[in-house]
């Protein structure tokens, strides 16, 4: 059987999720969906991943796990805020804030104090690894 793609990945992820099983290899309790809008095409984007909570606001690691460009959904979320996030037993519509001095610090010492495979994304992608807040709209 041929390996899937990314996308294809992502697709039957996005497609557990809501469907509210189990999802493969995946804690639900620590995935979230988050539609952004195509910088290009203008169409919704939807892409699964890992969120942090911060004082109840998720919190999204666009470590795109360590390659070293950012993500094109971060891509998208820059060029246009507004975002749509869904929860495993919630959705709501967002704006997407990227973190930055004192508090990027402070987040990503919580999130790697967690999750210390963060740090080996970091020095494989050798950049900086963005982190966007996404408070309700």
């Amino acid at each position: 059987m041929a390996e899937m793609t990314q996308l294809e990945i992502n697709a039957h992820v996005i497609e557990q999720f809501r469907a509210g099983g189990p999802i493969e290899g995946m804690h639900r309790d620590r995935l979230l969906l988050l539609t952004t809008t195509g910088r290009s095409s203008g169409e919704p984007r939807t892409a699964p991943m890992m969120f942090h909570l911060d004082e109840g606001r998720p919190v999204v690691i666009a470590s795109a796990a360590g390659a070293p460009r950012d993500p094109q959904w971060y891509d998208n979320l820059v060029a246009d805020p507004a975002v749509h996030v869904e929860l495993a037993d919630e959705e709501y519509d967002a704006r997407a804030v990227v973190a930055s001095g004192d508090e990027h610090d402070r987040l990503w010492a919580d999130i790697t104090a967690a999750y210390p495979f963060f740090l080996e994304h970091l020095a494989k992608a050798g950049r900086a690894i963005p982190l966007v807040i996404l408070d309700r709209a």
